[in-house]
């Protein structure tokens, strides 16, 4: 399967996607995360690197859980700022 290229704008907001979940994460190690999560630390180290911009629906989810933040800021949080 061949994936389409992101646009500049899907690459923007896995950037602050991952950094929002840089900073939510605080202290606790990748792994414990992950794993609280249900997801490998690999996934969770190209989510919040950007290497995996567009992550599932789920696994935003679950990872929204584990760090005690809420969809709708998440939502909120990711969306690009008008200039």
């Amino acid at each position: 399967m061949v994936r389409t290229p992101l646009t500049p704008e899907e690459r923007e907001r896995g950037e602050r996607f991952g950094r929002l979940l840089r900073e939510a994460r605080g202290g606790r190690s990748m792994t414990e995360v992950a794993a609280s999560a249900g997801i490998s630390a690999e996934t969770l180290r190209k989510i919040e690197t950007g290497r995996a911009p567009t992550p599932a629906f789920f696994t935003v989810a679950a990872l929204a859980h584990a760090l005690g933040l809420s969809m709708d800021d998440l939502a909120a949080r990711c969306v690009p700022v008008e200039v």
